[in-house]
This record gives structure tokens, C-alpha cells and sequence, in this order.
């Protein structure tokens, strides 16, 4: 695609970014097949490569109106597009250039520029904690729609105490930390068994997603940064990788390289950080013949029969689509086979339930109906979002697929497996 940039954006890094992105697309419209938005509401616009299109007029000089800003919020960075394009078109970050654009050149309603900042401030504050725990108490009091964004509480059970040679860091996560905590010390039950121990680095933050897709990109950087230096020291000590059990956090961490790549002071230690990362699914799969020897094949088939929804962040961002499916069916487990659109996008997508509840609730509903179609006895996943998206009107429990192999392993340990 031929793109004559603006003279405002020929010497800036976003101009020179998004002019090489577009030069590879071919107008093919292989991408609209597979996006989400596109198939709710049939519009060009509404669909990878109508957004290609706004993209390319703004850099080409084009005022960006309000429906410009539309068209583009309503994508859900899903990237199937990406995983679809048979020419590699990277429009996930062709989408944070014209976001960021657009964000500066069309002002939002004083209503709308409340909520994205209590989103991106109030999930990520050190109050979140707290206030939500209040909130899980009072959930059968309180509205519907609120009731259905609150998870019931867990008991997140015991965290190893047991020291390693082997060491691997955990980002707690903002919002899962306060939603789903015992995702997290299941991850360090997990990784014990394997003589891996787990560290929460203290001063670690937000991964910087939150903000990077409201298109606060000062705050975003922020964040990366914090968690840079306060990962640093235990990569300095040799630590052997960094564990990702939200795959939302996971495909952001991975970004770190390319979106530091200009920071003088940072984009070497970001470039290493994103090399060190690694999905939970990730470090699972190198342990199978482990890990089977801490399964019994009674709780095994105890357990009933489990569906599993890839997240986006999983199959399509960081591209290991059927890693974690194969792990667990390498396990025993009993595993349907992939429900009909795996690969398309659940509605949950960060903060987008909130932003877009009418569009996210319908891709809602249909990924729910084909999950349960083979009516398993459990719904696993692999991201904070889309397990609480899918809770809120599931029949079955939604569960993230480490507490459930956490879970097998306590109940096999019982029988002396």
C-alpha cells in the first residue's frame, strides 16, 4: 500500500513506523473474515482493513474526526487479522500509531475522559485490593450488571515456602492480584513441584497495558519502566525467566523491547526483559513427562471432561495457539475437542466490556455457546479477563488451567501419586 506521509509525521518515529507497516498491506481483505467487529456489524470501517484505511488518511495528512475515533476504539486488538494476513501485516502496532494520533487530535466528552481514567488509574491503583475485596463481600446486594463484574472469592491457599536454585519471577498482576489471587499461588505450587521457586518483585506495577490500550502512552511507559527496574536486580542474579500466568500481561511484557526500542536509558533492558518472558503455557510444555508423574490417573478421570478458550492474547499475540491444549492432553486430561471460532475474540478484551458492553456481551454469548456445546464440566482459559468475562454467564465454572492442574496435582499428592 503506497503512502505519501504528512509533512508532520515524515521525520517522526510513528510516521516512519506506520509508513512500513502499510507498505505491506495488499488490500487482500483476507483479515475481515476473521475479525470480530466486522462480523457484528458488517462495516468496512469496522473491520482490519477499513481501519488500515483511517489510519493511512490520517498520516497522510487528514483531519481525524469522531467516527475516525470510533471505528478504532471498537477494535478489540485481537490480532486474529494478524494470525489471518498472508503478508505479515503488523496491525496491532499500526493501530497504537493511529490511536495515539487520534487521541491527541479529537477531544472526548468530559463523561468519556472520566471513565477511561478511572479505568486506567483505579484498576491499577494500590486501593484496588482492597475496595474489591469489600466488593466481593457485598456482591449479593449488589446491581447486576456490577454483580456480574465481581468474582466470587477464592481461598488462595498456600504459597510455597520452599527456596530453589532455580528461580523464576511472577508479575502479580494488577487486577488479577485482587480478582483471581489464587491463579498466582497455584502458578508458585506449580513451579515448586518442579523445584522452581517463585518471586514477586516488590516494587513490580501494572504491566502497562491498561494504559497502553486508552492510548496513555507516558503512563504505559511508566509502568514498564517501574517493572524494569524492579526486575532488574534478579535478572542481574541470574533469575531463569519471567513467568506470565495472565496472557493479557504476557503478549504486553513480550512488547517491552519494541515499545522502549527508542529510550536511550531503557531499550536495552526492555529488549532483554521481553527475551526472558515466558507464558506459564510456555514453561509447562518443557515439563510434561514432570509433571505426569505428579498426576493420578484416578483423580485424572475424576475430573471430568474440560473445553478450553484460548485467549486472544494467547493464540493470536503471542502466537503459541494449541500450546497449552496439547499440554494438558499430554497430561491425561480429558479434553473436548476445540469448540467451533476458537479463534475469534470473547468480548472481554481489558477494558473493552466496560467501553463497548453492547458488542462485547454479543461476542459473549456466542463464544459461551460454543464452548458449551460439547458440555464440558469446566470452561478453562489462560487470562484474568476473559475467565471473569465468561463467569458472568456461564452455567459451568470458568476456571484459569493452572489452578485446575494445581488442583489434579493436590488431589493425586493425597493418593500418593
Amino acid at each position: 500500500m503506497q503512502t505519501q506521509l504528512a509533512p508532520q509525521f515524515q521525520l517522526t518515529a510513528q510516521g516512519q513506523l506506520g509508513e512500513s507497516i502499510l507498505r505491506k498491506c495488499v488490500h487482500c481483505g483476507f483479515c475481515t473474515a476473521t475479525c470480530p467487529t466486522y462480523q457484528l456489524l458488517g462495516d468496512e470501517l469496522d473491520g482490519p482493513r477499513g481501519r488500515i484505511y483511517l489510519i493511512k488518511e490520517v498520516l497522510e495528512g487528514a483531519t481525524p474526526t469522531q467516527k475516525t475515533q470510533q471505528h478504532l476504539d471498537r477494535c478489540l486488538t485481537c490480532r486474529n487479522c494478524e494470525s489471518t494476513c498472508p503478508s505479515g501485516v503488523d496491525y496491532a502496532h499500526l493501530l497504537d500509531v493511529g490511536r495515539e494520533i487520534v487521541e491527541k487530535a479529537v477531544p472526548r466528552s468530559f463523561g468519556a475522559q472520566l471513565t477511561r481514567w478511572l479505568l486506567k488509574r483505579g484498576l491499577t491503583s494500590s486501593l484496588f485490593k482492597p475496595a474489591y475485596k469489600v466488593a466481593q463481600t457485598l456482591r449479593p446486594l449488589l446491581p447486576k450488571f456490577v454483580r456480574s463484574k465481581i468474582t466470587p472469592q477464592k481461598d488462595p491457599g498456600v504459597w510455597p515456602s520452599a527456596k530453589h536454585l532455580k528461580q523464576a519471577l511472577l508479575l502479580e498482576g494488577c487486577v488479577q492480584d485482587a480478582m483471581m489471587p489464587n491463579v498466582n499461588s497455584a502458578t508458585a505450587r506449580v513451579l515448586n513441584a518442579l523445584s522452581v521457586q517463585t518471586i514477586i518483585a516488590p516494587k513490580a506495577q501494572c504491566c502497562g497495558a491498561l494504559a497502553h490500550h486508552l492510548n496513555d502512552v507516558s503512563l504505559a511507559h511508566a509502568h514498564i519502566k517501574a517493572n524494569i527496574d524492579a526486575w532488574w536486580p534478579w535478572i542481574e542474579q541470574g533469575v531463569a525467566y519471567i513467568v506470565m500466568n495472565a496472557s493479557g500481561c504476557g503478549v504486553m511484557v513480550k512488547d517491552y523491547g519494541h515499545l522502549l526500542r527508542h529510550d536511550p536509558l531503557y531499550a536495552d533492558k526492555a529488549q532483554r526483559i521481553s527475551a526472558l518472558t515466558l507464558d506459564i503455557g510456555e514453561v509447562l510444555a518443557l515439563e510434561v513427562q514432570a509433571l505426569q508423574n505428579l498426576l493420578h490417573p484416578q483423580v485424572l478421570k475424576s475430573l471430568g471432561q474440560a473445553v478450553f478458550h484460548p485467549p486472544c492474547t494467547l493464540q493470536h499475540g503471542q502466537k503459541i495457539k494449541g500450546r497449552v491444549e496439547d499440554t494438558l492432553s499430554a497430561l491425561g486430561f480429558a479434553l473436548s475437542l476445540p469448540p467451533k471460532e476458537a479463534h475469534l475474540c470473547c468480548g472481554s478484551a481489558g477494558t473493552y466490556s466496560v467501553l463497548e458492553p453492547t458488542l462485547s456481551n454479543a461476542l459473549k454469548e456466542r463464544k459461551l455457546q460454543n464452548l458449551l456445546d460439547s458440555k464440558p464440566a469446566v470452561i478453562l482459559s489462560a487470562n484474568v479477563g476473559c475467565i471473569s468475562h465468561l463467569q458472568s454467564a456461564s452455567t459451568v465454572p470458568v476456571e484459569h488451567w493452572v489452578e485446575w492442574l494445581d488442583a489434579a496435582m493436590t488431589k493425586s499428592q493425597a493418593l500418593g501419586a
